[in-house]
């Protein structure tokens, strides 16, 4: 193992978005069975602290690997296409005006159901922009168009944490 390598040379898996999630945690388990710094105990400290860097940076990559869009956002910047989601928040016309109205769908919510119905609008889009990012990156090599789908994934996400603080909100 080379503590240089990319997350995907690390975990012996094809640099795609598509990924075994199975498979992922798998070789997980087996990379921290292998370098678990208590194997090393006999060896004394310092081989306990290159084990404990290991594990470390196992745990950093498992964590990247196995989040669809933590990996997208990897693939795009090993491919010189940086998200720069602090800096770089243009979206097209039409996914602004579609969140636009999912923003008053959440303001109006008042039930359950209303969240739930904004919720599974919500899950659809991140599940059409996944499958465009695995597109994206896997087949056409695309990263700069992947990382605009990033970005839009992001705000996704962030949506979806505010249905839930909505839903808390409502007590439901």
């Amino acid at each position: 193992m080379n503590l240089q390598s990319d997350d995907f040379e690390l975990f012996g898996v094809p640099q795609r978005f598509a990924q075994d999630r199975a498979a992922l945690d798998a070789r997980w388990k087996e990379l921290q069975r292998e370098a678990h710094p208590d194997k090393f105990a006999a060896q004394g400290a310092a081989a306990q602290r290159v084990a404990m860097q290991w594990s470390v940076r196992i745990n950093e990559a498992y964590q990247r690997l196995k989040d669809p869009m933590r990996r997208a956002a990897y693939l795009c910047e090993l491919h010189g296409a940086p998200i720069q989601a602090e800096d770089n928040t243009a979206m097209p016309a039409s996914f602004l005006v579609q969140q636009m109205e999912w923003r008053e769908s959440l303001e109006e919510a008042r039930s359950s159901a209303e969240l739930d119905a904004l919720d599974d609008g919500v899950q659809q889009a991140q599940s059409q922009v996944l499958t465009l990012c695995r597109q994206l990156l896997d087949e056409q090599q695309d990263y700069a168009a992947a990382a605009r789908q990033v970005r839009a994934l992001m705000f996704i996400a962030r949506f979806a944490d505010d249905i839930e603080r909505r839903r808390d909100q409502l007590g439901q």
